[in-house]
């Protein structure tokens, strides 16, 4: 099959040939249907996160069963998926108290002795978060899919497979914002414009979105923003703070950096929560007040693909999708091939885009 590879970092992704194993126990074969290309894809190729390579990176992915191993009971061939990188055991801990976005993996991945499921003759080839969705197809635990109807554009699932749950889920599943409250967006790139979206469907009354870049703000206004603020000029936690007497209820950093994470915890009125979704660079280290922190109990919290239960969560965003309080085909920007896949990385950079996805003709 045809994949992008990711060889060295900060070099471009090449198109190979790379060879995909049969199913083994508990694993399915997917043709791709369609692929995000994720800002997280672009930490890896610019070094901030590492990864064995090569590499085939992606994961917002959306496709059809093409064959099953041993032991798979939850999908058929024919079947449409999307898949997550939330795979998740079933029998940890985690998984047992109803938190699998966190699941401590055991089980998932084949044992490095065994043959591994992508390689270049003998060499292993590193698939992104188990998915590895830059590729025509992919080889994954059958924990890694959720089954869905096969009325919606593969473009449109594949979206939800990572942007979707991470900001509506950051929303609903991590902060849980209550109707009526007041909500910062730091960064309104895919995850952000979710983030957005989120807060709508749970009712709150005020959305401030932050961004430097006047395309992305307005289209914070379309998806749902009722204030919107340039960062470009500086002084965003005075403007906040200006425009809500005082501070936010929620805040949420959709973009990846420390100053902006520190700029959530800042802008939050006494009693509220700063979360952070954002890929921040290993090693970051974020500094708050512990005079605000303790005094006016404000929290900062992490968000994981929006603690998501993706099997429960995903069909019901399909279901927001459908009944128009959850905008989808206003996220794909651009439709690309795979050969293209490095046009979709500059135009991220270029801030250009909400979302790109590679399509592959089905």
């Amino acid at each position: 099959m045809k994949a992008a590879v990711l060889r060295e970092v900060d070099r471009p992704l090449e198109v190979e040939e790379v060879e995909i194993d049969l199913p083994g126990p508990r694993e399915v074969l997917i043709r791709t249907g369609a692929t995000g290309v994720c800002h997280s894809d672009l930490h890896f190729v610019e070094g901030k996160y590492s990864i064995p390579m090569p590499a085939v990176l992606g994961h917002e992915a959306a496709g059809t069963i093409e064959a099953v191993g041993d032991q798979v009971t939850y999908v058929k061939p024919g079947d449409r998926v999307i898949t997550c990188l939330s795979v998740f055991c079933g029998h940890c801990d985690r998984c047992l108290s109803g938190r699998p976005a966190l699941c401590r993996r055991p089980d998932v991945d084949r044992p490095s002795s065994d043959q591994p499921r992508l390689h270049q003759g003998p060499d292993r080839v590193t698939q992104m978060a188990q998915l590895g969705s830059f590729a025509e197809q992919m080889l994954v635990h059958e924990h890694a899919v959720v089954k869905v109807d096969d009325d919606m554009p593969f473009e449109q699932l594949a979206l939800i497979g990572c942007g979707v749950t991470t900001g509506v889920g950051a929303v609903l599943n991590t902060a849980k914002i209550e109707p009526g409250s007041t909500v910062a967006v730091v960064g309104c790139g895919g995850v952000g414009l979710n983030c957005i979206q989120g807060a709508v469907i749970a009712g709150a009354l005020r959305i401030i979105a932050i961004d430097s870049v006047e395309t992305k703000l307005t289209m914070a206004r379309e998806f749902g923003a009722t204030d919107v603020i340039d960062a470009s000029g500086g002084g965003v936690v005075e403007k906040v703070r200006d425009l809500t007497g005082g501070g936010v209820d929620y805040s949420f950093e959709a973009i990846g950096m420390k100053e902006t994470a520190e700029q959530c915890f800042e802008m939050l009125a006494a009693g509220a929560t700063a979360t952070i979704i954002g890929m921040i660079p290993e090693g970051t280290k974020i500094e708050i007040d512990a005079g605000t922190f303790l005094r006016r109990e404000r929290k900062i919290q992490g968000s994981s693909m929006g603690s998501n239960r993706f099997r429960i969560d995903m069909p019901r965003y399909i279901e927001f999708y459908r009944q128009g309080r959850l905008k989808l085909d206003e996220l794909v920007t651009q439709r690309l091939s795979l050969n293209q896949v490095n046009k979709a990385f500059a135009d991220m950079n270029a801030g250009v885009v909400a979302r790109s996805v590679m399509t592959f003709g089905q």
